[in-house]
């Protein structure tokens, strides 16, 4: 074998180690990834018929059915919420000029029982309180309305049936606004049907 067929050779298989070498060391192109599949997210179902049963700030643990027979407001509210607070003065002279016309508001406080105590001693409420967290949270959200914020509120009709929510801050125009409604509902002059599309616009 000659000399020169040897260094041939020896250079011809250095060349391919060093070739193989880097092809080795070379990233590797994936395919890149499938976007995944989106699918809607699911309804939340509305409970036609509300139905629960939460504490009051001293414990005492009261049933949504106490007050079948009424027009029921259910405010969700927090004492470090100040759209909420500013609701109150208007909620209690609802309470107290509707009492007698089959109204009632209930108070939801999503909060902490002893913070609603405390706050309590000097809001002086005239209508009940519960206290609730997570089953408040849940409640609320039986509505079928997908963002809950505070404050929120639901309106049941005096048959229990569930009409509609609201979710802000009330004021005395949308109060006037219910009172109308729910009358002529409890007067069978509208239909639920009726109700719901005009509290839906409050």
């Amino acid at each position: 074998m000659s000399k020169a067929f040897l260094i041939f050779s020896c250079a011809l298989l250095a060349l391919m180690a060093g070739a193989l070498f880097y092809a080795a060391r070379m990233p590797v192109q994936h395919a890149p990834p499938r976007p995944a599949q989106l699918t809607a997210p699911a309804p939340i179902p509305v409970v036609s018929h509300p139905s629960f049963s939460l504490p009051d700030e001293n414990g005492v643990v009261h049933d949504f059915s106490e007050w079948q027979g009424k027009n029921r407001i259910l405010n969700f509210w927090a004492t470090w919420c100040a759209p909420c607070r500013r609701e109150i003065p208007i909620l209690k002279a609802f309470q107290e000029n509707q009492a007698g016309n089959g109204f009632q508001v209930i108070g939801i406080a999503v909060d902490f029982p002893e913070e609603v105590s405390r706050y309590a001693e000097s809001a002086e409420f005239n209508y009940p309180i519960l206290v609730g967290q997570e089953s408040a949270m849940e409640l609320a959200e039986s509505s079928g309305i997908q963002f809950m914020a505070l404050p929120f509120t639901m309106f049941v009709a005096s048959d229990g049936e569930y009409l509609s929510a609201y979710l802000g801050e009330l004021h005395q125009e949308h109060l006037d606004t219910i009172v109308d409604v729910m009358t002529r509902l409890d007067r069978t002059e509208i239909d639920k049907d009726t109700a719901r599309a005009e509290l839906d616009s409050l």
